[in-house]
């Protein structure tokens, strides 16, 4: 399947040597929710400026919906539709005629039906008539969305999309989003709310220094990369971890009344009945236990971590 974005080796240096990206490949496919996460200053708004025309790479080469963003930005700039980070729109429009301007500078026939349906679903309708000036911090946002809709991208980009907004949009956006993806729309997603990107995304990519750390499918990540702790209150406490159990990756806590075993997730079923054997063969005893999974930012956090050493 030919990838609705491709990206290839793309790299974005500025004047005085500085450069953002270094020589990012990625294909992104059709119909799927894409979080690129990174730390600040990672290049993540690079990449996204790149993809949306914004910025002009320094090398390599990038096709949206089989478009060169170079050679045929105009084509390729039509699939595109962007949210970016800061609340920047016209102030003295009303929303209904900032949301339909949009859709006319893309060439789009009037179709007043889908303003009025992208309106509704972002809890905008009743407010169409109002100044962009007068709305709230969270009303501009939706404002910036329905923009971003207006002209049936077939690419929609999310650039921090719910940094400081209230919790009901972010509900109206996700559930926005879901629908957006049951119509065939790709959404690249870039997030401070890693738990976002973890109930949404369909794959991750983690991008630090201008580089793409790692890509892969989100159950795949968790799959490969988490680490899940097992820990046992025990019986009686231990002033120290047996011998015979010092090739476990076991940890004493809580004054020796806790035993904490940290393992693979793919060693569950083994790594556990091993433990609980060789712990009753050295006749340690314990009263409860309970399990934790490491989370989609555990693994952000130690990837990162790692790529900076």
């Amino acid at each position: 399947m030919i990838p609705t974005i491709d990206v290839r080796g793309l790299t974005k240096a500025y004047k005085g040597g500085f450069q953002a990206l270094k020589g990012v490949d990625l294909q992104i496919r059709k119909g799927e929710i894409f979080a690129l996460l990174g730390p600040n200053g990672a290049g993540k708004t690079t990449l996204i400026s790149i993809l949306c025309g914004i910025v002009t790479p320094s090398e390599g080469s990038v096709t949206i919906a089989g478009h060169d963003i170079v050679r045929d930005y105009r084509a390729a700039r039509s699939k595109v539709g962007l949210v970016p980070q800061e609340l920047v729109t016209e102030q003295f429009e009303t929303v209904w005629a900032a949301v339909r301007f949009s859709r006319g500078l893309f060439g789009k026939p009037a179709n007043p039906q889908l303003i009025e349906q992208i309106l509704r679903d972002l809890s905008l309708w009743e407010k169409r008539d109002s100044k962009i000036m007068a709305l709230s911090g969270g009303m501009k946002r939706r404002v910036l969305i329905a923009k971003a809709l207006a002209h049936e991208p077939e690419v929609l980009f999310l650039d921090e999309p719910t940094a400081g907004v209230d919790v009901e949009l972010r509900h109206d956006m996700w559930q926005l989003v879901h629908r957006l993806r049951e119509r065939g729309v790709t959404i690249i997603l870039t997030t401070h709310y890693i738990e976002e990107a973890e109930e949404m995304a369909d794959r991750i990519g983690v991008i630090n220094g201008g580089r793409l750390v790692l890509v892969e499918d989100k159950a795949t990540l968790m799959r490969k990369l988490g680490k899940k702790q097992l820990a046992l209150t025990l019986q009686q406490p231990l002033q120290a971890i047996p011998a015979p159990l010092a090739d476990l990756p076991l940890e004493l806590q809580a004054e020796g009344t806790q035993l904490v075993y940290t393992f693979d997730v793919q060693a569950e079923e083994t790594g556990i009945a091993a433990l609980l054997r060789r712990l009753a063969e050295q006749g340690i005893d314990f009263k409860d236990l309970h399990s934790s999974q490491s989370s989609l930012e555990d693994i952000f956090v130690n990837l990162v971590r790692e790529a900076r050493a």
